[in-house]
C-alpha cells in the first residue's frame, strides 16, 4: 500500500480492493445545472462505509484523483470529530426562468437562503435581475440571496452588473471572475462604486494549486470549499485554516453519500457563519438511499449515509460506462500511488 498525498488521510488501498465494492449509478437531473442533464457517480464500499467518487466527466487524472482521496477518507478512514448536530443550507436556484423560480425553491422546504445561478451562456444580464427578483419574491423581505457566477464575468461585467443586483440585499457574490487578480481588482472596484457586496472565491479555491493565494492576496472576502475537490474533509479543514477567512461549504451534485461528507465538514468546522451549499440532492430527479438528504426545516443532518441495494439497482449504469469508471478509479488511483 502507499501513503496518501496528506498525512491525516489513510493508507492508500490497492486499486482492487477500490474496486470489489464499485457500483455505478447515473440519476436524471430534475432541471439541467452545470450542462449536466444525468448526473454520474461510482459508489466505493469500504470497512467504514459507502463512498462517493464523482468528478464531473470533464475532468481528467490529476484533477480526478482528489475526489479519490476523499473518497478513500470516507470508505477507509473517519472524519473528523462533529461540532454540531445539523447544518443550515441554502436553496439552489439554476439558470431557469423566472417563471420557473418558485417551483425550484418548493424542493427546498425551510431553506431561507438561496444561490443563484447567473452569468450563464446564452444569457444576459436582464436574465439574471429577473431571475434573482423573482428569488427575492418568493423569499421575501428576510430571506437571503447569494450569487454564483462560476467565473462567467470579466471584472467589468461584474462591476457592472452586481452593482445592478445588489439592490436585492445580496449576501455574496461567489465566484464572480475567474482569476484571482480579477477578484483582487473586483473588491477595489466595488469599494470605490460603493457596492456593498461580498466576494466569495470557488473555483479560485477548489482548482488552484495553492488554494490560500485567495487571501494572500486580499481577493476575497469568503472562501467556498467542497470535500471532494480538496482530497477530503481534513485536508478541506487544513484549506480553511490555512486561509483564515469565513467559509461555506459546498457540493458538486453528490448523491446523499457524497453529500454526507459535505455535511461532515461543515460540523466540523469552528464557526458556520452562512448557510451552506449542500441541498442539492433536490435537484437530482432519484437517489441511491431510501433516506435521502434532503433539508428539513431548513437544515440538514449529521452521519454517515447507507447505500440502498434496489436503488442501486434501479439507477445502475450501463455496461459500457461502468467500464468507463472503473478506467477511471484506476487512472486517479495511480496519480494518488
Amino acid at each position: 500500500m502507499g501513503r496518501m498525498t496528506s498525512p491525516s488521510l489513510p493508507e492508500l488501498p490497492p486499486v482492487e480492493e477500490l474496486l470489489a465494492g464499485l457500483r455505478v449509478v447515473s440519476i436524471p437531473m430534475r432541471v439541467r445545472f452545470r450542462g449536466v442533464t444525468e448526473r454520474e457517480a461510482a459508489l466505493l464500499r469500504g470497512p467504514s462505509g459507502w463512498a462517493e467518487f464523482s468528478p464531473f466527466v470533464e475532468y481528467g487524472p490529476a484533477e480526478s484523483c482528489r475526489w479519490l482521496a476523499a473518497a478513500v477518507e470516507a470508505g477507509w478512514g473517519r472524519w473528523p470529530a462533529p461540532r454540531r448536530d445539523v447544518v443550515p443550507v441554502n436553496a439552489t436556484v439554476p439558470a431557469v426562468a423566472a417563471a420557473d423560480v418558485a417551483g425550484v425553491l418548493a424542493r427546498f422546504e425551510g431553506a431561507t437562503t438561496a444561490k443563484v445561478k447567473v452569468a450563464e451562456r446564452g444569457q444576459g444580464l436582464e436574465d439574471d435581475l429577473d431571475r434573482v427578483a423573482a428569488v427575492r419574491d418568493v423569499l421575501g423581505p428576510a430571506g437571503r440571496i447569494r450569487v454564483d457566477a462560476n467565473g462567467g464575468w470579466s471584472v467589468r461585467e461584474a462591476t457592472d452588473a452586481l452593482s445592478r443586483l445588489a439592490a436585492y440585499r445580496l449576501e455574496y457574490a461567489e465566484q464572480p471572475c475567474a482569476e484571482v487578480r480579477e477578484l483582487r481588482a473586483l473588491r477595489l472596484a466595488l469599494a470605490r462604486h460603493g457596492t456593498d457586496v461580498l466576494v466569495a472565491a470557488d473555483e479560485s479555491i477548489r482548482k488552484a494549486e495553492d488554494p490560500v493565494r485567495v487571501a494572500r492576496e486580499e481577493a476575497a472576502d469568503l472562501v467556498v470549499v467542497k470535500v471532494a475537490p480538496l482530497g477530503g474533509v481534513s485536508r478541506a479543514l487544513e484549506v480553511v485554516g490555512e486561509c483564515g477567512l469565513p467559509a461555506v461549504v459546498s457540493s458538486a451534485l453528490d448523491t446523499s453519500v457524497g453529500m454526507a461528507a459535505g455535511v461532515a465538514l461543515a460540523a466540523a468546522l469552528p464557526e458556520l457563519p452562512f448557510a451552506c451549499g449542500l441541498g442539492t440532492v433536490a435537484l437530482l430527479g432519484g437517489d441511491v438511499t431510501d433516506a435521502p438528504l434532503l433539508p428539513r426545516a431548513g437544515v440538514l443532518p449529521v452521519g454517515r449515509v447507507e447505500a440502498d441495494e434496489a436503488l442501486l439497482a434501479r439507477w445502475a449504469a450501463p455496461a459500457d460506462r461502468v467500464a468507463w469508471w472503473t478506467q477511471r478509479v484506476r487512472d486517479s488511483w495511480a496519480f494518488l500511488a
